[in-house]
């Protein structure tokens, strides 16, 4: 399996009139070119649980997601490259049809275990699940070794040149390690994904110390909640498509870019301001479409 390419990050300039017009700079950070699985940040997420893991001579790593999980689908590949075996447990029932993710996720040998969605809120796990050499990696890699891995995206960037520095946020993992990873010059806001997804202000601050608090979660772009999209958005990620040649999906991406667009067009940001957009990945998302939504 091929292996990750940190050195195929970018950092590509969007040159938009709705940026350009209020001398505003806005770049994305891309990424999404790492890997064509293991994309974006779910590598920088799981690099530290996978080296405990590793430390710690485990077998098999387990862990959570739904049907359609960037997650489950990058820690397959990440473990298949990296020699562990793997399990997903899954929300709901196991439908006739697999979802193209949990196809590949077993494809690249991941066992899936499917729970009950009242199971799963509980994260109650199998007993054949604690087994000593299993490793536990809790849903989207949500902990305190995922934020640090987050942290470590920004070792790509001049972190102090930016004013501003956004991503998308689901589990508030990636916003806590660029928080940890910055200073207080840069302002930094998460676009939550979730529809009233109100306790991941507090999820993202139990994962960082008292004097690291210096972000701001927004919840006025989640066009109806978790993966649901709108013809709207469906059309403004065409439009940035051709504009940027940068694809995006519907469950984070897509309104990352719509929110900092909307923003910048509202004059949310001070002239001369410098943008940083993390491009998480999970292109893979855009599956569940028709063919043809989408142009790219």
């Amino acid at each position: 399996m091929q292996d990750i390419h940190l050195n195929n990050i970018t950092l590509d300039q969007l040159s938009l009139p709705e940026f350009t017009a209020k001398n505003i700079e806005v770049s994305v950070l891309r990424l999404d070119k790492i890997h064509p699985v293991i994309s974006g940040n779910k590598w920088f997420k799981l690099r530290y649980y996978l080296e405990e893991a590793k430390a710690l001579h485990k077998k098999k790593i387990v862990t959570f997601g739904g049907a359609w999980s960037n997650h489950i689908i990058a820690t397959a590949a990440a473990c298949r490259l990296n020699g562990f075996e793997s399990t997903g447990i899954i929300r709901g029932e196991e439908a006739a049809e697999l979802s193209p993710t949990l196809k590949l996720a077993r494809e690249m040998g991941m066992q899936l275990i499917f729970i009950s969605r009242q199971d799963y809120s509980q994260k109650k796990i199998p007993e054949e699940m604690m087994a000593d050499d299993h490793y536990l990696i809790s849903e989207g890699g949500y902990g305190k070794k995922g934020a640090a891995g987050a942290a470590t995206i920004l070792d790509a960037v001049e972190k102090e040149t930016w004013s501003h520095i956004y991503c998308a946020a689901g589990t508030g993992t990636m916003l806590a390690g660029l928080v940890q990873a910055c200073g207080e010059q840069n302002k930094i806001a998460g676009i939550s994904v979730l529809k009233n997804n109100f306790e991941i202000e507090q999820q993202v601050r139990s994962l960082l110390p008292a004097n690291k608090m210096n972000f701001e979660i927004v919840h006025d772009y989640h066009f109806g909640g978790y993966a649901k999209h709108t013809p709207g958005l469906i059309h403004f990620m065409n439009e940035f498509y051709l504009q940027t040649s940068i694809p995006s999906d519907i469950v984070y991406t897509g309104k990352l870019f719509y929110a900092i667009h909307d923003r910048a067009a509202n004059d949310h940001f001070p002239v001369g301001s410098r943008l940083l957009v993390i491009h998480s990945g999970g292109l893979q998302g855009n599956a569940s479409l028709d063919k043809g939504t989408l142009i790219f």
